[in-house]
């Protein structure tokens, strides 16, 4: 489209129809190459109709909203599987709740950017085949394997759901770069949106308490659970139609929590030292510092692409260097003490599961830590770290459909 949008700036005509076709996508490919062809008076008036800012709410159209109850309806009768057929909860949610929050929103993009058939098809076809797959493995729930399968099939759903947010076009890394950013957009609109249920459900319960009238059980039992499953698709609706409302929020989250969060680091790593703790025996320390690892290198994620159209580097970029850099130390530790303990009592689902994916952090964290280093020498930009953030994450992908669907059979569902 890129090249249409440069051969048609003198062409309203042409250059409305494309706008028309794919709104999203013209609107992405525009401010890419607005750089070049910004001395078109023709391609100043573009650029501001595609960048104001209402200040406005925007609700989005009827349709759009129809197709957000209907799925939310949807997802709701999912979620609800268990009452209406009898099956046992312990079983059912743990396969299934990342289907109840993300399917249904990869399916709100799949229907707003119009994907071609054969997209859709890819997309239908993995998750049908995840849905079956993840509900035929046995009913035991003291197998790591089967455990390690349900804990990560969110994120294999979560990567489907970024594969419908770029329309399929996964060498596009600017958009993917734009699924980061929306992931922080949607998890702060839908903290506000659950903080809100909250009040709601505080208020409506204690109202009919007042009269006599109990309905804690029938409110959350039924109208609690629509409200969880359709806060995802809200959330992810509201961000579409209203980017004014919440992305300016994440950089800031981003630049006040990246120096408190490396400050707390470094006096943890000194209290880790003098604390007699040991990663290499403790197995729950352990966990936990993997968790605390895995949080870390989030925040240093969603910062970096938070900040990435930044042009000029400032203390929040060296602050995001050495924040990698510890992170990478933190990563040194977790990895050492995984092959410790694999040395000493050999392999288990768990510690292949946990050394694949500390291999692969440690990977990322240097690749990311080298290009940091390179932006505050001057040599690179901010926004080439973000790439190199999303080029990385199909790595990611593969090992999570490696864990879900080869672990259970590898390990005999042990």
């Amino acid at each position: 489209m890129k090249n249409l949008i440069i051969q048609y700036q003198n062409n309203p005509k042409e250059l409305e129809l494309l706008y028309r076709k794919n709104k999203a996508a013209f609107k992405q490919e525009f401010n890419e190459i607005y750089s070049e062809i910004q001395s078109n008076p023709a391609s100043e008036f573009w650029h501001e109709r595609l960048n104001y800012e209402s200040e406005s709410i925007s609700w989005g159209s009827f349709i759009q909203w129809r197709f957000v109850l209907i799925a939310s309806f949807i997802a709701w009768v999912y979620a609800k599987i268990p009452a209406i057929f009898s099956l046992e909860e312990d079983f059912f949610y743990p396969r299934n709740l990342g289907f109840i929050a993300l399917s249904f929103v990869t399916a709100y993009f799949a229907w707003t950017k119009k994907l071609p058939s054969k997209t859709l098809g890819i997309i239908a076809a993995i998750t049908i085949l995840a849905i079956a797959y993840i509900n035929l493995l046995p009913d035991n729930q003291e197998s790591d394997s089967i455990i390690l399968a349900c804990i990560h099939l969110p994120l294999l759903l979560w990567a489907i759901l970024g594969f419908s947010f770029v329309g399929g076009e996964m060498n596009q890394l600017s958009r993917r770069l734009d699924f980061l950013r929306f992931n922080g957009d949607a998890i702060i609109m839908g903290a506000v949106l659950f903080i809100s249920g909250l009040l709601l459900s505080g208020i409506t319960i204690g109202l009919f308490n007042l009269i006599g009238i109990k309905i804690e059980q029938l409110y959350m039992e039924w109208i609690a659970v629509f409200g969880f499953s359709a806060a995802p698709l809200v959330a992810s609706h509201l961000t579409q139609t209203n980017p004014q409302l919440i992305n300016k929020v994440p950089p800031i989250i981003a630049k006040i929590f990246s120096p408190l969060v490396l400050v707390m680091l470094v006096i943890y790593l000194g209290a880790f030292v003098f604390s007699g703790k040991d990663p290499y025996n403790d197995r729950e320390f352990l966990l936990l510092f993997n968790m605390l690892l895995i949080g870390v290198m989030a925040l240093v994620f969603f910062a970096v692409a938070e900040s990435s159209d930044e042009r000029n580097k400032g203390v929040g970029t060296w602050v995001l260097t050495a924040l990698s850099l510890v992170t990478i130390l933190l990563n040194l530790i977790a990895l050492s003490a995984i092959v410790f303990r694999i040395t000493e009592w050999g392999i288990t689902p768990n510690r292949m599961a946990v050394i694949g994916v500390n291999i692969l952090m440690l990977i990322h964290l240097i690749l990311v830590s080298r290009n940091l280093i390179q932006t505050v020498q001057g040599k690179s930009q901010l926004k080439e770290v973000g790439l190199t953030i999303v080029r990385f994450l199909p790595i990611y992908f593969i090992w999570t459909a490696l864990v879900v669907f080869g672990f259970p059979l590898v390990f005999g569902f042990q």
